[in-house]
């Protein structure tokens, strides 16, 4: 059975955007860069809110992103060949192929998915991954966090349901991130 897997970025306060709504704020790293890469290689199917769908389709419809380097090449391959499903009651068509528009997030269907998928399923966005969370669909966090204070904005962990983890790994990159992996504990 397949794994849903909640990957974020976030400031060691735990945000992912400050209170502005800005969710640009980590400056480029090759290192952190290729480690999204090697993440994102093994996923069959991500789940995305529409604007964490609309920020992440230019790596399929501009291909001037994959041109930058051979890293972006990497990933924009790497992000291309799964599918993904974008969760919105505002968007009506996608820009990106092997995409389908689901008006609400479907536990039931959610977990089918997980039961049939030959790949790893990721949640992104901190909304979509709390119904996740409530659901107890998630199976592990990896959590990018950036040796960065926020100080307000939208928090990466927004679920209400009490969930015990499990530290699977971590891994340091040389500007101060940390990869925390953990596997949700049932």
């Amino acid at each position: 059975m397949a794994e849903l897997i909640y990957v974020m970025n976030m400031s060691l306060d735990g945000y992912i955007e400050d209170e502005h709504g800005d969710f640009n704020l980590y400056p480029h790293d090759d290192e952190v860069f290729a480690a999204y890469t090697e993440l994102t290689r093994p996923v069959g199917t991500f789940l995305y809110g529409r604007r964490l769908y609309e920020t992440m389709a230019p790596w399929e419809t501009n291909p001037e992103l994959g041109e930058q380097s051979p890293l972006t090449a990497e990933f924009a391959t790497a992000w291309q060949a799964a599918s993904k499903v974008v969760y919105s009651t505002t968007l009506t068509t996608v820009s990106t192929a092997d995409t389908r528009i689901a008006q609400r997030f479907d536990p039931t269907e959610i977990q089918e998915m997980k039961e049939t998928a030959t790949g790893d399923l990721t949640v992104g966005g901190a909304e979509l991954a709390a119904q996740a969370f409530t659901a107890g669909l998630v199976d592990e966090c990896q959590l990018f966090v950036w040796p960065w204070i926020i100080g307000g904005g939208k928090p990466a962990l927004q679920t209400t349901t009490r969930t015990a983890l499990e530290l699977r790994d971590e891994r340091r990159f040389g500007n101060g991130v940390t990869l925390l992996r953990y596997r949700v504990m049932t």
